[in-house]
């Protein structure tokens, strides 16, 4: 009896004793973790250290007013001297134009046309089989490379003869969005590839037309050399199209891509904006309060059809204007839509699709020999919103067209000029509310003690709590009727770059 005793309860409290021991050795881990130090929080940000960006055309004209408008406008954290050397492209001059180390301040560089070439760069025709398109290298393009703080919140403009800003300086990049009026409306189609960077680029260019795809008229494998800049005559790849659609990307390297559409044979024309790459939802931002009717261009790049509905967000509200509903168009195609009835009321144009789309829309007015005004398909402003050039007095006005397609939205308003004492005056600020789908039009000013018709800058930055918020600025003459100069699509000048969230991930042996 005994025995069995023992063979029964001492193995069972062997397993108790065990389990205490267990129990013991993971509480005391536990108080080890405990009384161990808080582990470091990763940083979910991290100051702009560099930007590059490109200008097409600003020395082409050989005119002694054109110019590029550059500011930095926010150090973001960055600490230390910063620098942003503006220089001519497709020269081996290692002279910049202008050197800058200023943020805050507005600078207006002037920018003459680079002295030829000894050797000057051939044409590069097609390949055999693919479209006529020639490529050629020109001169006139401009890069701008920014490094610490003054590559915090960089913006820059290419500033026309005029004294009007004709396109913004875009960032290099391997993807590339146009839309707009077909050869069969405008004189020419230029598109310029630049390409900043120190590696040689090759770029695709895929066009849509209102006729659906181009069968048979490929561009592709167009070499772009480092620091260099090539045009590309569009004409007869484009022939017969009343609406074309371009997607430009790069299988090597990056490049920053423009297009220029003319009307006529003389000199002038309009800088098309690159649009946003298509999504099932784009805004279209900055219609002005002008005359005209809006002609909407809308690309369907995939095989799918579109079903699309338009949004007008104005400053009566939001609604679908006539002819906004239930539009079907073909998949790979680009197509044209009037909009009479948005006439001289300002806002953003929302378009709304069951597949990804892209739009551009075009505005009585512009430069003499343009197709009109354009504005492109932008996402909303992220931090903060700049633009580099614009001008009051002197029979112009400026304004800022704002639209919450959406939530309600906020956002201080600041100017930046050079005072007359030659320091850089900011304007207070101030905040203004942009009701829940409805659109607000902002008189802009010059900054104070800046003389009457200085360029300034604009500072847009969201508020707290503000819902997505898209803007445009305009530029236009004074007086009942006055015409129409340029829309731009107001865009995010970050100061922070967000970092990839590192999350603790279990090791699994043999992986």
């Amino acid at each position: 009896m005994r025995g069995m005793f023992v063979r029964r309860v001492l193995p069972a409290l062997l397993v108790v004793a065990l389990l205490a021991a267990a129990a013991a050795i993971t509480t005391a881990k536990r108080s080890l973790t405990l009384t161990a130090g808080a582990s470091a929080v990763p940083p979910t940000a991290a100051a702009v250290a560099g930007v590059v960006r490109a200008c097409p055309a600003p020395g082409l004209t050989g005119s002694p007013t054109a110019r590029v408008a550059v500011i930095a406008a926010g150090t973001g954290g960055s600490t230390g001297d910063g620098q942003a050397a503006i220089s001519h492209m497709d020269t081996s001059s290692g002279s910049p134009v202008a050197t800058l180390s200023k943020p805050g301040t507005l600078t207006l560089a002037p920018v003459k046309t680079p002295p030829a070439p000894k050797h000057a760069a051939t044409p590069s025709p097609a390949p055999s089989g693919q479209a006529a398109v020639t490529t050629t290298p020109v001169q006139g393009g401009v890069e701008i490379n920014a490094t610490g703080s003054m590559a915090a919140g960089l913006e820059a403009e290419q500033v026309t003869d005029a004294g009007h800003t004709g396109l913004r300086c875009d960032s290099p990049g391997t993807d590339f969005w146009f839309a707009g009026p077909g050869k069969f409306t405008v004189h020419s189609i230029r598109l310029y590839l630049m390409n900043p960077g120190d590696q040689a680029a090759d770029v695709n260019v895929e066009a849509f037309t209102d006729a659906g795809p181009l069968q048979g008229n490929t561009d592709t494998g167009v070499a772009v050399a480092a620091h260099t800049t090539v045009v590309q005559s569009l004409n007869t790849m484009l022939k017969g199209s009343r609406v074309i659609a371009l997607h430009i990307r790069t299988s090597v390297g990056q490049v920053a891509a423009a297009l220029h559409e003319n009307t006529g044979k003389a000199s002038g024309g309009a800088w098309l904006p690159a649009a946003q790459p298509p999504a099932d939802k784009v805004v279209v931002p900055g219609l002005p309060a002008t005359a005209g009717t809006r002609q909407l261009y809308v690309a369907v790049p995939g095989t799918q059809d579109a079903h699309i509905t338009l949004t007008a967000i104005t400053s009566r509200g939001s609604y679908q204007p006539t002819g906004g509903s239930g539009l079907d168009i073909p998949g790979g195609s680009a197509v044209q839509i009037s909009l009479p009835s948005l006439a001289g009321v300002p806002g953003a144009i929302k378009v709304s699709a069951n597949v990804p789309v892209t739009a551009t829309a075009v505005v009585p007015g512009g430069p003499a020999g343009s197709p009109g005004a354009f504005t492109a398909a932008y996402p909303p402003i992220q931090e903060q919103g700049v633009v580099a050039m614009d001008r009051t007095g002197h029979g112009g006005i400026a304004e800022l067209v704002l639209s919450a397609p959406l939530q309600a939205a906020s956002a201080k308003i600041v100017e930046v000029a050079v005072g007359q004492d030659g320091q850089t005056q900011a304007s207070q600020g101030k905040v203004v509310q942009v009701a829940a789908k409805h659109t607000l039009v902002v008189q802009l000013s010059r900054a104070p003690g800046s003389a009457k018709g200085t360029a300034f800058a604009l500072l847009i930055t969201p508020q707290p709590g503000s819902g997505s918020l898209y803007a445009g600025r305009v530029l236009a003459g004074t007086g009942e009727g006055g015409a129409l100069q340029s829309i731009l699509p107001v865009p995010s000048a970050i100061t922070t770059v967000p970092l990839p969230v590192v999350r603790d991930a279990p090791i699994t042996p043999g992986r």
